[in-house]
């Protein structure tokens, strides 16, 4: 029997949502004798603050130095050599800060895949930035591009379709589609009993409690809600510098971290999904929880807002008429559970099982590619 073959994904930080993703990976890079290493640096800025990381058995702690330079923060981690060298191939973040990502691409492209959004989503590139992204991108073995907007943008920066998989990133949606079903109605009464919720006019924020995410303009949102529907009010799960301005907000609940039962558990006591800031895998949240996503034509949504479909699955609406289109969908229940089917329909689109299974095959082609 030949010897396994051994593939390392790199991650910037772990956090729990990724867990289950890596595991179905493991398995299914095993079944094809793929050996598979995890090895990860710690989160830093926003992500520090949000507190969502943690650690996973068998991975591979990376020594880390953040520094930074004109502006821009900038990350070493070491042991990514030895790493290289005891891998057929690495799997590292499309990200331009990480700095030992050039050396690597520099010496054996052909064994270095890129997994990322494509173009940048959620901050402001200049031409210079633009130029180094799509030539890192191009110089990669493989590209494991979120959606089918990454694939686009690896295609524009020359790097041919046959070396890039769409892995439609992805939670355990399966998971959480079970937990929401398994809510029963004396667990949902107790719930809005301890939130002092109103069936019918409840909405429901899970995510990063910072400026990437509006928070302002949410809370704001909320307020100009309830003086339209009396009685509602925002449930607020997460983490962030912002927590404070949520707990201060008459009109919000603040849940504190939450895993997956209950996020579940959250769901089935609100209506809608309000995330005016930059949207990412909570769109599919939204369509595991059956709570449609309202949001607003924020420029700097990460790749998963190509999830979501106006009118269908969400509402996309202007800053100026958010408020009043939130309010105006608690309103029309016959709009809203037309929503509320398209989501539990999408749910079944994109899963941990599915990513994981197109991104081991992307792994084989970078293997055989690196050969």
């Amino acid at each position: 029997m030949s010897a396994a073959r051994r593939v390392a994904v790199v991650l910037p930080y772990l956090t729990a949502y990724r867990l289950p993703f890596l595991d179905r990976l493991r398995a299914e890079l095993a079944a094809h004798s793929v050996e598979l290493t995890v090895a990860h640096g710690n989160p830093t800025g926003l992500s520090a603050a949000r507190q969502s990381a943690l650690s996973m058995p068998g991975a591979v702690p990376l020594g880390q130095r953040a520094f930074r330079v004109a502006g821009r923060e900038l990350i070493w981690h070491g042991g990514l050599g030895e790493l290289a060298r005891r891998s057929d191939a690495l799997v590292l973040p499309q990200s331009l800060h990480h700095l030992r990502l050039y050396p690597l691409l520099a010496t054996r492209p052909e064994r270095i895949g890129l997994w990322g959004h494509g173009r940048t989503h959620v901050s402001t590139h200049g031409r210079p930035e633009q130029w180094a992204k799509a030539a890192l991108t191009r110089r990669a073995g493989w590209f494991f591009a979120y959606t089918d907007a990454g694939r686009a943008y690896a295609e524009a920066a020359g790097l041919p379709r046959q070396r890039i998989t769409v892995v439609r990133n992805s939670l355990d949606t399966a998971a959480l589609t079970a937990a929401r079903d398994a809510v029963t109605e004396d667990e949902a009464a107790r719930l809005r009993r301890r939130y002092g919720l109103t069936q019918g006019r409840t909405g429901l924020y899970v995510g990063g409690l910072d400026e990437l995410k509006r928070i302002p303009f949410l809370l704001d949102a909320a307020a100009r809600i309830a003086a339209r529907v009396p009685g509602f009010k925002l449930l607020v799960a997460g983490d962030g510098e912002q927590r404070g301005l949520v707990e201060a907000s008459p009109f919000a609940a603040y849940a504190g971290h939450v895993g997956v039962a209950e996020k579940a558990r959250l769901g089935a006591v609100s209506d809608v999904m309000l995330v005016p800031g930059a949207v990412g895998l909570c769109a599919v949240d939204s369509f595991a929880l059956r709570t449609p996503l309202v949001t607003t034509e924020w420029p700097y949504h990460g790749p998963e807002f190509g999830y979501l479909t106006h009118g269908r699955n969400a509402l996309v609406a202007r800053d100026e008429t958010y408020a009043d289109q939130v309010a105006e969908l608690l309103t029309r229940p016959r709009l809203l559970s037309g929503l509320r089917r398209a989501c539990r329909c999408d749910a079944g689109h994109y899963t941990v099982e599915g990513m994981a299974t197109r991104f081991a095959e992307g792994i084989e082609g970078l293997l055989t590619h690196g050969t």
